[in-house]
């Protein structure tokens, strides 16, 4: 990605969060991606750790509608997704993707346990969460035309921790530096 896109939509996000009522720490801790893909618009996302601590991590992120953050999942972590604001769909695998599947398997959607099939969508309506416990692979992108995404987990190893079924996708993006950095990333 280039510095210059970098900047442009951390003010983007930053605007967004603000214009609905989320006052940000000083000094946050930004993070943008596009999973190395070189396709933001279309695979990308931006994060901001809100808290990280050795027993939990917590952010909030932004995505506009067709930004996909691709199939994964975590061996250690377990996540609350929460759709903060807009409405927000998670498709959900019991295993990997690629490999067929039927077993159900249980996930709390707003803390009610709930069965699913590998593939399932879930839909989150603002306000609305879903705990995804290790293994789960999980992707998940906007319905509505952007979308403020919460993250309450476990601790948090976006290095070692973050597991794509396409292998091709990495977690931090190479910059390009066409221009001086607004702010520094969680990847700098």
């Amino acid at each position: 990605m280039k510095r210059s896109d970098i900047n442009r939509v951390i003010q983007e996000a930053n605007s967004f969060f603000l214009e609905n009522g989320w006052a940000l720490p000083p000094d946050p801790k930004w993070d943008v991606t596009d999973f190395g893909l070189g396709m933001f618009d279309n695979f990308g996302l931006v994060l901001v750790n809100l808290a990280e601590e050795l027993e939990y991590c917590e952010k909030l992120m932004y995505a506009k509608k067709d930004q996909v953050t691709p199939a994964h999942m975590h061996k250690k972590k377990k996540e609350d997704i929460i759709c903060r604001k807009g409405k927000l769909s998670i498709q959900v695998w019991n295993g990997s993707p690629d490999k067929a599947n039927s077993n159900s398997f249980e996930l709390k959607v707003n803390g009610q346990l709930k069965e699913y099939f590998s593939g399932d969508k879930i839909i989150l309506q603002s306000g609305e969460r879903v705990t995804l416990t290790p293994g789960i692979f999980h992707e998940f992108f906007p319905d509505s035309e952007a979308c403020i995404i919460g993250e309450i987990s476990t601790a948090n190893d976006d290095r070692n921790d973050n597991f794509f079924l396409n292998n091709k996708i990495t977690r931090f993006s190479k910059i390009k530096e066409d221009q001086p950095a607004m702010v520094q990333l969680v990847s700098d």
